[in-house]
């Protein structure tokens, strides 16, 4: 039974259509990018790359791929940066990974996001999606790479919150979880334990940590905005820059996200516009509560 919880549990989705990107007939990265491939562990690992000057590498989440950062490329374009775009093994058009091209796992792709780094350098930022977040994080702590900012989109709160979902949907008993939790170490090198976004950031030396922004929506269904408050609260100085109705995909084709996203990298102040304050603050949950409950009133109204 673990065997199979386990088979479940990393079973990659089926390749979601990339957002569209608005005002272009064609695909940004064919009138600018130049492709790249990387080896890891005898894999190739592709990608794209935009523009010269400081580095920013974007990484998607699980199940994703690069197509679906493409908006975000221009407006770090247009801050005279150059811009890193990759998929992870498993994903997109890179190579299978280990377990097979359906099968993968945050730190395969948090190694990808390492091998990726390795051929282009320290980066003026980091920006993730989802899982990516997850994986990023791995990737500034146990791996090689260095990181003046992160920005993580929807970041998720880790595997231990994952697990407990999957223990509930399989009716998995204490002995089959033991067993489940041993395999995942065996094959990513952590316990589930320790994959966790607040405990990883709690590990990075206060001289190396980047400066942090989360862009959450207090309305995303696949991924709660709550955990993304108590990750700013134990991160020095980190920003949340929450919005309402994107969800969690809309968020990455979203012009005012791909703006402020882009003035973080470029050191400069996120726009209010977005949240209402010159700096966010974490929303407790009776705010979240009763901020996405005004949301759902105005669109009743409009309706």
């Amino acid at each position: 039974m673990a065997r199979l919880a386990e088979d479940v549990w990393f079973r990659l989705p089926a390749p979601r259509t990339p957002a569209p990107v608005s005002g272009t007939s064609v695909p940004i990265r064919e009138l600018l990018a130049a492709p790249f491939e990387v080896r890891l562990r005898g894999r190739a690992v592709r990608g794209w790359v935009w523009g010269k000057g400081p580095v920013v590498y974007l990484v998607h989440g699980w199940g994703g791929s690069l197509e679906q950062l493409v908006p975000l490329v221009a407006p770090l374009l247009d801050r005279g940066l150059r811009v890193v775009a990759f998929d992870g093994l498993s994903h997109g058009r890179s190579d299978a990974g280990v377990h097979g091209a359906s099968s993968s796992d945050a730190v395969e792709l948090g190694r990808s996001l390492d091998a990726v780094a390795a051929r282009f350098g320290p980066a003026r930022a980091v920006v993730a999606h989802s899982m990516g977040a997850l994986s990023s994080l791995l990737a500034i702590r146990d791996g090689w790479l260095a990181a003046e900012r992160l920005v993580l989109l929807a970041p998720p709160s880790g595997i231990p919150d994952l697990l407990a979902v999957l223990r509930a949907e399989l009716g998995l008993g204490e002995r089959t979880t033991r067993r489940l939790v041993d395999r995942v170490r065996l094959r990513t090198g952590y316990g589930p334990d320790e994959l966790d976004l607040v405990t990883i950031s709690g590990g990075l030396p206060a001289a190396g940590r980047p400066e942090l922004l989360v862009v959450h929506d207090l309305l995303d269904r696949e991924v709660p905005h709550e955990p993304s408050t108590r990750l700013v609260r134990s991160w020095p100085d980190g920003q949340l820059l929450s919005t309402a109705g994107l969800g969690h995909r809309r968020l990455l084709a979203d012009a005012a996200v791909g703006g402020a996203v882009a003035r973080f990298v470029d050191r400069l102040p996120v726009d209010a516009s977005l949240h209402g304050e010159d700096r966010p603050q974490p929303l407790t949950p009776a705010a979240e509560t009763e901020a996405a409950n005004a949301v759902g009133h105005r669109r009743a109204g409009a309706a």
